[in-house]
C-alpha cells in the first residue's frame, strides 16, 4: 500500500537511538520529514547520511520542522551509527517493521526483510505532502530530499 499526497499521515510509536519514544501525534503543528533506508552500516545507506548530514543539518535545525531516519534496526545499531557517521537527526527503529508498512516502504521479500528506500513529508496537519520511493540500490540526492522537505 503506497500513500498519496493529501492521505492522513499514519501515526507510530518509534523509539529513537536513545530509546526515547517519539510518537507522530506528539508532532502535531510541525512539518515532518521521514527519510525511510534499509539498513545502518550498508554503504548506500551510509553514503546517503554522509551527504545529508551537513546539508540537512539547516533544515534539522528549524524548530517548526523534524528530520528522522528510519530503519527496522535497532536503537542500539542507529546509536553506534549516529555517532560514528555524525548525522545530525534522530534515527527511528521499527523492528515489528508496522510502521514501514503501514507507510508503503516495506521492502519485505527475503533476504531483504527491511525498509525499503524513500522520503514522505508529512504537513503540520499531519497530511502527507510529498511521498517518494526510491531504488533501494540508489541513493537520493541532498537536492531531492531538501526539495521535498522545502514543500
Amino acid at each position: 500500500m503506497s500513500l498519496r499526497v493529501g492521505d492522513p499521515a499514519p501515526d507510530f510509536e518509534l523509539m529513537d537511538q536513545n530509546k526515547n519514544l517519539v510518537k507522530l501525534s506528539d508532532l502535531r503543528g510541525k512539518k515532518v520529514v521521514l527519510l525511510f533506508y534499509p539498513m545502518d552500516f550498508s554503504p548506500v545507506c551510509t553514503t546517503e547520511h554522509c551527504t545529508f548530514g551537513p546539508g540537512l543539518s539547516k533544515i534539522a535545525s528549524d524548530p517548526n520542522t523534524v528530520v528522522f531516519g528510519v530503519s527496522c534496526d535497532s536503537p542500539f545499531s542507529h546509536e553506534a551509527y549516529k555517532k560514528q557517521y555524525n548525522i545530525p537527526y534522530d534515527l527511528l527503529s521499527d523492528p515489528t517493521r508496522r510502521m514501514v508498512q503501514a507507510y508503503g516502504m516495506y521492502a519485505g521479500l527475503e533476504p531483504y526483510n527491511c525498509s525499503k528506500r524513500g522520503t514522505v513529508v508529512i504537513d503540520p496537519q499531519g497530511k502527507i505532502a510529498h511521498y517518494e520511493e526510491v531504488p533501494m540500490r540508489e541513493p537520493r540526492s541532498l537536492e531531492s530530499v531538501s526539495a521535498a522537505a522545502s514543500k
